[in-house]
């Protein structure tokens, strides 16, 4: 049986580890921050050394029923993070994040604080600085709005159409509109920067004009 000082212990290396992790989130500005992640380190912990102790005061040899369990639960958790927006997921990483989150507070409840520092320290390690490389290299994909104004609409919407089917780069909610003298085209696509800057660059001329927002809502 484990000593009080002990499961103390277990209990806030889990809760450090996690808000750790939730410092970075709540950085970026993303959902899971130094609170949640704190928590589901925490729980996980304490689930883990109940599941452990309750056993053993119990008599019953299924100690890890349990924390089993616990790789279940927290994809309710993980799923709530995940939102869809336009037709695009965000909250990927976030789901990902919790869920790893689980299993570091389970080994800092079972006592293996290598293991969990060590997975803090890759989590962030992939947060931080593979997050900085994709950025760096514009490997990351974000999805766009693109609004081209422009006095003949259909010679553009069709442009836009193949240059778009050329690239390999499906659209969503293409539309044209009117705006007082001018025509609009819009539509939504997930980009790369360097896809970003040829549609852009292809586009735009003498009477056409080339805008390009992200979409809102739209998270890693």
């Amino acid at each position: 049986m484990l000593s009080l000082h002990e499961i103390f212990l277990r209990l806030t290396v889990a809760a450090a580890l996690g808000a750790v992790i939730g410092v970075e989130r709540d950085l970026r500005r993303r959902p899971a921050g130094i609170r949640t992640s704190l928590f589901v380190c925490l729980a996980t912990a304490l689930f883990t050394i109940l599941s452990g102790e309750i056993a053993r005061r119990l008599g019953d040899t299924g100690s890890t029923r349990i924390a089993s369990n616990i790789v279940q639960g927290i994809g309710f958790l993980g799923a709530g993070a995940i939102l869809r927006e336009a037709g695009g997921r965000v909250g990927m990483t976030t789901a990902a994040t919790i869920f790893v989150e689980a299993a570091i507070g389970m080994a800092a409840g079972g006592g293996l604080y290598a293991v969990a520092t060590y997975s803090t320290a890759l989590v962030l390690f992939g947060l931080v600085c593979l997050g900085w490389f994709a950025q760096r290299f514009n490997l990351k994909y974000r999805r766009m709005v693109f609004r081209i104004t422009t006095s003949q609409a259909e010679s553009v919407a069709t442009e836009v159409q193949r240059l778009m089917a050329g690239m390999k780069v499906p659209m969503q909610h293409f539309r044209v509109s009117m705006a007082g003298g001018s025509s609009i085209v819009e539509f939504e696509s997930d980009v790369s920067h360097g896809q970003q800057e040829k549609i852009v660059t292809q586009l735009n001329r003498q009477g056409v004009i080339t805008e390009v927002m992200p979409l809102e809502g739209y998270h890693e």
